[in-house]
C-alpha cells in the first residue's frame, strides 16, 4: 500500500470486523479445551471440608503433645489442604529431607507419606539430645541411621495424634514402614496418582518448619461413607442444654383445646326450619367419649368431669390418639 494512501471509513470498519470475527469461532472443536485424563480426580467438596476440619483438630492436639514431649512451647497450624498429583507433591519437597512411609490399616496395600523439613528435623534432634534447639546453623545434609533411630519417638507422637484425629471418621492405624531422604527416589505411588496433601507449620520456640502429609486420594474416596456418617451424626447430636432450651421455647407456645360432642350433620334447610319445641335426635350414646381437639386436630378422647368448682376433661384409657398426619 502506498504510504500516502488513506483508508476510507468503510475499509477501517472492515479491518476491525475481520479481527473480531477471527477471535470468535462458531466451531465447537475450536472453542473446546483439551482435557488431560492424567490429572487427578477431584473428591467431593463436603468431604474435602471434613478432611480440613479433621487435620485442624490434629494440629491442636499435636501442639500439646509436642510441648510435653520436647519440654518446650510448641505451636502447630494447618497451612493448607489440597489435592495434587504425587509427582507434584514430591517436586515441592526439599532435597535432601526426612520422609517416612506409613502403612494404613485397614487399607491394605495403601501407603501414606510423612515428610518433615530439615529446618524442623535438626532442631528437634538437638532438643531430644539435650540441647535447646536454638542453634543458628541450618543443616541440609541427609539424616544418619542413628539420628533416624533417635527420631522414632518423635514420629510415634505425631502418628498417635494423627491416628486419634482419624478415629473421628474411621479406625485407622498408621505404622512406620520405611524412610527416604530423596523425594525423587520415593516410588510408592504412580507419578500421576492423586494424593491429598496436608501442609502443617510447626513452631518450636524461635524455630519453625513444615510438616507435610500425603494420603492417596483413592483411600479417601473409599471412606466417603464414613465421612457422611460422621457429619450426619454430628448434626443429630444435641446437648442437654439444647434440649432444655427447646422445651423452654416450646413451653411458651399457646394451643387451643376444644372438647366436642361430635353428632350427626344437619342440612342448612333443616337448621333454618328449627323453631321452639323442635326435637333434635343426636343419636349419641350417653357413655360415648367426647373428642378433645388440639388446634383443630383430634388428639384425645375422654369425658367432662368436675374438679372442684371447675369443669375438667378426663382422658380415656386407650388414648392419646396419633393420626397419620401427626
Amino acid at each position: 500500500m502506498p504510504p500516502d494512501r488513506l483508508l476510507s471509513q468503510e475499509e477501517i470498519d472492515s479491518v476491525f470486523r475481520n479481527l473480531r470475527d477471527a477471535g470468535l469461532s462458531d466451531d465447537a472443536a475450536v472453542r473446546a479445551q483439551a482435557y488431560d485424563f492424567r490429572r487427578p480426580d477431584r473428591i467431593a467438596k463436603d468431604q474435602f471440608r471434613a478432611i480440613h476440619s479433621l487435620h485442624e483438630n490434629f494440629a491442636r492436639t499435636l501442639a500439646s503433645s509436642l510441648s510435653a514431649y520436647l519440654r518446650t512451647y510448641a505451636m502447630v497450624n494447618l497451612v493448607s489442604v489440597e489435592q495434587i498429583s504425587f509427582i507434584e507433591f514430591t517436586g515441592c519437597l526439599p532435597s535432601p529431607t526426612c520422609m517416612i512411609t506409613l502403612g494404613m490399616k485397614p487399607s491394605e496395600g495403601s501407603q501414606a507419606v510423612l515428610e518433615i523439613n530439615p529446618s524442623l528435623v535438626f532442631p528437634v534432634l538437638e532438643m531430644l539430645l539435650g540441647g535447646t534447639g536454638k542453634s543458628g546453623a541450618r543443616l541440609t545434609r541427609e539424616i544418619t541411621d542413628i539420628e533416624q533411630s533417635v527420631l522414632e519417638g518423635f514420629f510415634r507422637v505425631v502418628l498417635n495424634d494423627l491416628q486419634s484425629a482419624w478415629a473421628q471418621v474411621t479406625p485407622m492405624e498408621f505404622s512406620l514402614q520405611g524412610h527416604e531422604t530423596e523425594p525423587q527416589l520415593l516410588q510408592i505411588l504412580a507419578p500421576n496418582e492423586a494424593v491429598v496433601a496436608i501442609s502443617i507449620e510447626v513452631r518450636l520456640g524461635d524455630t519453625a518448619g513444615l510438616m507435610n502429609i500425603a494420603v492417596p486420594s483413592i483411600c479417601v474416596k473409599m471412606l466417603r461413607q464414613h465421612f457422611d456418617q460422621q457429619w450426619s451424626l454430628r448434626r443429630s447430636e444435641s446437648t442437654e442444654q439444647d434440649r432444655v432450651r427447646a422445651f423452654t421455647l416450646a413451653g411458651e407456645g399457646k394451643v387451643g383445646i376444644d372438647a366436642r360432642l361430635q353428632g350427626p350433620m344437619l342440612s342448612l334447610g333443616m337448621l333454618l326450619a328449627i323453631e321452639e319445641g323442635s326435637v333434635l335426635a343426636f343419636d349419641y350414646p350417653v357413655h360415648r367419649h367426647l373428642d378433645l381437639m388440639v388446634n383443630g386436630k383430634l388428639k384425645f378422647r375422654g369425658r367432662i368431669v368436675e374438679e372442684g368448682n371447675k369443669l375438667a376433661f378426663e382422658l380415656g384409657p386407650a388414648h392419646p390418639i396419633v393420626d397419620s398426619k401427626g
